[in-house]
């Protein structure tokens, strides 16, 4: 049976949520929300058969505007592109910001060593070509 990516990635935090809708009258939907290592996945349903969106922190920037009032903590995921998703949850809830926040920094310390190891892949590979073509040339 193949795995499809949130079951292969490790899961964070997994409950409801509220998304203010897109359109003019921006009505709080509630979602089944799944956090992994790798994306935010909001269903439609609570059986999770139909995901509505999967926002991959490889395009979240940052977790802004975090607010308490009354029973919800009110935060803003901003994209890379600069779109602003709002959401909500309870006050009694293990707040989603800062697992989503931690998340995030996660993601980005694993990308940064990655990007860190392929880079030095690539000098060392580099160097070692320049010492072969050094070596070919010495009298």
């Amino acid at each position: 049976m193949k795995m499809t990516p949130v079951e292969s990635s490790k899961v964070l935090k997994e409950g409801e949520l509220e998304k203010r809708s897109d359109n003019l009258l921006q009505l709080w939907k509630r979602k089944t929300c799944v956090l992994t290592t790798d994306s935010l996945n909001l269903y439609a349903d609570t059986q999770k058969k139909s995901k509505s969106k999967e926002l991959k922190l490889q395009y979240i920037k940052k977790v802004d505007c975090v607010e308490r009032t009354g029973k919800f903590v009110y935060f803003t995921i901003v994209t890379t592109d600069d779109k602003e998703i709002d959401f909500r949850c309870s006050g009694e809830d293990n707040c989603w910001n800062a697992v989503i926040t931690m998340a995030l920094i996660d993601f980005q310390n694993r990308r940064a060593i990655q990007d860190f190891k392929t880079r030095q892949d690539a000098e060392s590979s580099t160097s070692g070509q320049q010492e072969s073509l050094r070596m070919a040339r010495a009298p």
